[in-house]
């Protein structure tokens, strides 16, 4: 059986950001901007841009959840870096596997096991937007959907971004 390029590609990064995680200094211990900036560091090693100069959004959505992410500047490469990294995550996150979140992040995401045992009953999207890109998950399973909404919400909060919606408190 051939695999299919993409997936080739995407465990190749996610590879790479495996062994960036192992060897990765853990953030600074005190303020919280220091580990803000060590976190957006390694953002920028696993999605190959400058989080500072791109804008996150993570909304979320009655039927499940869209993360979108755009270059503030006019930069070809930067873009095209943006809408690869996207397309990967949408292939990775449909086969399971949110380890690039869990690197840049340095923790398990909430939500994310969930999602991982949920992943026949969510569907994964990816759309090219003018300066960068967006996925967009979907699904009618309660606690996939729940799952989805916990998993924006601590997006959100730990990238410092914007989002319309929250998740219903339980």
């Amino acid at each position: 059986m051939r695999s299919h390029p993409s997936l080739t590609l995407c465990v190749t990064v996610l590879g790479v950001c495996l062994a960036c995680s192992r060897a990765a200094k853990p953030a600074a211990k005190g303020t919280a901007d220091s580990s803000f900036a060590a976190m957006q560091e390694r953002g920028k090693r696993a999605m190959g841009v400058d989080q500072t100069t791109s804008t996150h959004t993570f909304d979320v959505l009655p039927d499940g959840g869209r993360i979108e992410l755009l270059r503030d500047v006019d930069d070809s490469v930067g873009i095209a870096q943006i809408r690869a990294h996207l397309q990967l995550i949408q292939h990775a996150f449909q086969a399971g596997d949110f380890s690039t979140p869990q690197f840049v992040h340095m923790q398990t995401m909430p939500g994310t096991a969930e999602m991982a045992r949920k992943r026949d009953v969510i569907s994964y999207s990816y759309h090219e937007l003018p300066r960068g890109g967006e996925v967009v998950m979907k699904t009618q399973d309660a606690a996939a959907l729940s799952a989805i909404h916990e998993f924006m919400a601590a997006q959100r909060s730990g990238h410092h971004a914007t989002g319309m919606g929250s998740a219903p408190s339980h």
